[in-house]
């Protein structure tokens, strides 16, 4: 299985918008390995759109805009790879990009070649400009099948922003994670307002193909391509945590190059990353079994019989104490059951005690509760 968890990487276009070229992406490459992101984890450096001409060449294929690309493609893939990262890419299943570039419609199998020939670990495949008679789920497997064909391995990142139903068909065309929501903004409502959008669908989401609920925008701080009136350090690290706990891919959208300690200390937190990255990849379950609208309490089953439980508080006031509650009823241990939980706070390390019947989280608004539970047996 080439994706058995989800993808770690960063992604230009949340910062750099149409004016990416091979110094950002190389300088950025180096400073992934640099700052420690690359041993936290993240391993792809993705181009996003406008990297192309704006036609395709004598032979019918995809080149590099010489003026933002002078040494081309494959010459920034090789660097890449020799600081041990690995090379993404950026198409559309349209016949323009949504920056109205050459897509790949009808040249699926050429394009994919090309990918393949610069030495391409990662495709993001957008959905601008399809025509109207084109099958949304026809085009996806067009190219999962052609980058197959290649004989290389190259993680496929479906950009369809959640339509035709995508989580239910997405998995059969070869891909690896798929977008399930419209471009993030720099703001917290909209942030918190995608991520609730997918929690009823993150049961399709598992080892192999991953619900993408769109790049990070932790540490952008109102600048670049999706300034949006910008966050918190905090807010961005519980950005950053209800990513992890939804299990997306984490791609920085970042200008990891001049980041600050706060984001570096958010982006490399090994004990969300560690959530994010758990290999039995169980989606997490709402426990009041309701729409959430001002707080989210989730449970969630971890490997090596853990469990965790998730509070977040997307209200801009505190929580009073019934406000948010769990019940072990809800999670499956009736009083009756003989076993309780123990739970840790995961970002303070504080051991909560057992919890044999109800937990209640009076906590600040924008603020979030994360806990590790095992469980142990009482009389």
């Amino acid at each position: 299985m080439l994706v058995k968890t989800p993808p770690m990487g960063w992604n230009s276009w949340n910062t750099f918008g149409p004016d990416v070229c091979e110094k950002v992406v190389l300088e950025t490459a180096d400073a992934m390995v640099k700052t420690g992101l690359k041993d936290a984890g993240y391993e792809y450096v993705v181009i996003d759109d406008c990297w192309s001409e704006m036609e395709r060449d004598e032979n019918g294929k995809l080149a590099a805009n010489p003026e933002k690309f002078p040494r081309g493609m494959k010459f920034v893939a090789d660097c890449v790879h020799k600081l041990g990262l690995k090379f993404g890419m950026y198409s559309s299943a349209g016949i323009k990009t949504c920056g109205r570039f050459p897509g790949s419609f009808d040249h699926e199998y050429l394009d994919a070649l090309t990918f393949a020939e610069f030495g391409v670990d990662y495709l993001k495949y957008d959905f601008c400009y399809k025509p109207v008679s084109a099958n949304g789920p026809s085009l996806y497997h067009r190219m999962g099948m052609a980058l197959k064909a290649t004989g290389r391995d190259i993680v496929f990142s479906a950009c369809n922003w959640g339509g035709d139903s995508v989580e239910t068909w997405i998995r059969s065309t070869g891909a690896h994670l798929y977008r399930s929501t419209g471009d993030i903004s720099d703001n917290f409502p909209y942030m918190c307002e995608l991520a609730v959008s997918q929690i009823g669908k993150l049961a399709y989401s598992g080892a192999g193909c991953f619900n993408d609920i769109d790049m990070l925008v932790t540490g952008m701080h109102n600048q670049g391509n999706m300034a949006a009136g910008g966050m918190t350090d905090d807010e961005y690290l519980f950005h950053f945590a209800l990513w992890c706990v939804l299990q997306s891919p984490l791609m920085i959208g970042c200008d990891v190059r001049s980041m600050s300690d706060a984001t570096k200390a958010a982006l490399t937190n090994k004990e969300l990353i560690r959530i994010d990255q758990d290999e039995e990849c169980r989606p997490i379950y709402p426990v009041d079994g309701k729409p959430v609208e001002s707080v989210f309490v989730g449970f969630k089953h971890l490997s090596n019989n853990e469990y965790l439980l998730a509070v977040f508080n997307f209200k801009d006031t505190p929580l009073y104490p019934g406000a948010g509650n769990m019940n072990l009823h809800d999670i499956g241990l009736p009083a009756v059951g003989g076993l309780a939980l123990r739970f840790t706070d995961i970002m303070t390390g504080e051991d909560v005690g057992v919890v044999r019947d109800m937990m209640f989280f009076p906590m600040p608004g924008h603020s979030f509760k994360l806990y590790r539970g095992v469980t142990v047996p009482v009389k």
